[in-house]
């Protein structure tokens, strides 16, 4: 591999693997750290500054923010390349942060990619592949935790996986470019995000038992990640193009396969992964052992289904989750097929009951988002919602009803589930919110 302090071998590099080709369209996301900065340099080295436009979104959520475009501004004027920046305010209600600006950063980048026919590249290093490896096998075990991020993912790529966070540091020193330091990225108290933590905790214990262990992840996704497209290549000689298989030939195959078949029948169906079905396997095998018919509710809408000894999947769309609506205090409120209701009464340390003190402003109800977090009573700490519903073994499709109260903002009790650790009802409380909730016809 070159050096990264050799700008031109790092481009010729990017170049050979075909990733930013001479001449050739790219817009690159350009946040004016370290690795998008050496980023935008590679490019403008690779295909030509002509072809290159970079996208800035400033978000507004640092104070930093408004430095960062007009560092991002003076580099692309330097490097002679069109800057294309939009701001943004995060939309009211909460929910999951990133993958709010992440879908902003990738909207935006298409919209540009598709109207110049362009290619979309990231910053994304071997660092972050590493990264990404080690919190995907943390949170869902199975192949595809391991097989990371690839260079190339339809109109998107990643010229830059084979470098490091150093290299990139190395690389932008070396060409004369500065850049700027995001201090989220570092911090890793409560409420931090995650990438940090993985950062600063597994990544930095596994460097300390051994020095290459960054690099022996990132080289370990890729040859999976090879190995993964040979066993595509088997499953698909296996199915043969069908949406179905038999029952009978299923057993016939090694359990390895059988699950590698069960899952690719099963996101064919529902468009999007579906390692449950995989999961369940045993369970898809003991279907209609008589040759009729029968299901197997595999959650998120997708259905298993033997039809005369034939295996198939069906795929519904989940259903909507019911408008958020205000609760009154003393009143009640309907959502969906509950009904909640608040009222004043004494402090008793039970569930549903919070400390009037602590309810700031008005108490509504809304569904549940994917990256909703909350504080729950005696847990110590920051909890998805998602693992907390799934902890109560609600099902994926059942969790759209269910309904959260939220006082201030803040998530501050679900029914059945659990109570905000900072509405706690102690012997200092004065004065409490009672809340109920039950489901009406």
């Amino acid at each position: 591999m070159p050096r990264a302090t050799d700008p031109e071998a790092v481009a010729a590099e990017v170049r050979r693997r075909g990733l930013l080709p001479s001449a050739g369209a790219v817009v690159v996301l350009l946040s004016g750290g370290r690795d998008s900065v050496c980023l935008l340099d590679v490019a403008v080295r690779a295909a030509g500054a002509g072809a290159v436009t970079a996208l800035h979104v400033n978000y507004g959520l640092r104070d930093a923010a408004a430095g960062d475009e007009a560092h991002c501004a003076a580099l692309c004027a330097t490097l002679d390349v069109a800057l294309e920046t939009r701001r943004a305010r995060r939309p009211e209600g909460g929910g999951n942060l990133q993958a709010w600006a992440r879908d902003l950063r990738y909207g935006e980048a298409a919209r540009l990619a598709l109207r110049a026919g362009a290619r979309i590249a990231t910053g994304h290093t071997a660092t972050d592949q590493a990264e990404t490896v080690l919190y995907r096998l943390a949170a869902s075990p199975g192949r595809r935790a391991l097989l990371g991020m690839p260079e190339r993912d339809g109109r998107l790529v990643r010229p830059l996986l084979w470098m490091t966070r150093e290299d990139t540091a190395a690389y932008c020193t070396a060409a004369g470019l500065a850049w700027r330091e995001d201090s989220s990225n570092d911090a890793t108290g409560p409420g931090s995000y995650t990438r940090a933590r993985v950062r600063h905790g597994l990544s930095a214990a596994l460097r300390a038992v051994h020095p290459a262990a960054e690099a022996n992840v990132v080289r370990t996704a890729q040859l999976l990640r090879d190995e993964a497209a040979v066993l595509d290549e088997v499953v698909g000689a296996v199915l043969e193009g069908r949406a179905s298989i038999s029952v009978t030939r299923l057993a016939e195959l090694e359990p390895a396969l059988r699950r590698l078949v069960a899952r690719r029948l099963a996101e064919d169906a529902a468009g999007r992964l579906a390692p449950e079905a995989a999961e369940r396997v045993d369970e898809l095998m003991v279907l209609a052992p008589a040759g009729g018919s029968a299901a197997l509710d595999l959650g998120g809408g997708l259905r298993a289904l033997v039809e005369y000894g034939e295996l198939r999947f069906d795929a519904a769309a989940p259903p909507s989750p019911p408008p958020a609506v205000d609760l009154p205090c003393p009143g009640s409120a309907r959502f969906g097929h509950w009904v909640v209701g608040a009222k004043r009464g004494p402090a008793e340390a039970r569930a549903g009951v919070l400390d009037a003190a602590a309810v700031a402003g008005d108490l509504s109800v809304r569904a549940w988002r994917a990256g909703d977090r909350m504080e729950p009573l005696g847990l110590g700490g920051s909890r998805s919602v998602g693992d907390l519903l799934s902890d109560r073994r609600i099902p994926r499709e059942r969790r759209a009803a269910i309904p959260l109260i939220e006082a201030g903002g803040e998530i501050a009790w679900i029914p059945g589930v659990a109570t905000g650790e900072r509405f706690r009802v102690t012997a200092a409380t004065a004065g409490a919110v009672h809340l109920d909730a039950h489901v009406v016809a």
